[in-house]
């Protein structure tokens, strides 16, 4: 009886030895991150912090709640690019989303494409973050939890 085996094809050297569940948990986690910090760049350049306070504030939220939001999702993209305590992160940053369900979106329906965007991407998006945490750092973390 003989085996035959499948020779996979040579990776690039930069990839080389890493396994494909650590490249997709390291895509995952750099998308992820970049989503994050383009979604403070928002509230920092177009909108102003002030104005995305007075925003929260017309959904009856507290305005320091927007200073937090914004340095959360600035702090948590850093750290989600850098690979720091992803699965930390990951966790904390849940509960961002789910607020952004709750205030803005929840009202809108589930389609994001309905008027004042419904509540399925940040839906999706908080799955996302769960499935980070659960898959870990990934490659290329500069603090990567071995074993």
């Amino acid at each position: 009886m003989t085996y035959t085996t499948a020779h996979e094809p040579a990776r690039p050297s930069i990839f080389a030895g890493i396994a494909n569940a650590d490249l997709a948990a390291t895509l995952l986690r750099i998308s992820m991150g970049v989503l994050f910090l383009a979604h403070a760049g928002l509230k920092i350049f177009v909108f102003t912090p002030a104005g995305t306070a007075g925003y929260f504030a017309s959904l009856g939220l507290p305005e320091p709640l927007a200073y937090l939001v914004i340095a959360a999702e600035l702090l948590g993209g850093i750290a989600l690019i850098a690979g720091f305590y992803t699965r930390w992160v990951s966790l904390a940053l849940v509960p961002i989303l789910l607020g952004s369900i709750y205030a803005p979106h929840g009202a809108a329906g589930f389609f994001f494409s309905n008027e004042g965007g419904g509540w399925e991407f940040p839906a999706f998006w908080a799955i996302a973050l769960i499935v980070q945490a659960l898959l870990g750092d990934g490659a290329y973390a500069l603090k990567r939890k071995r074993g």
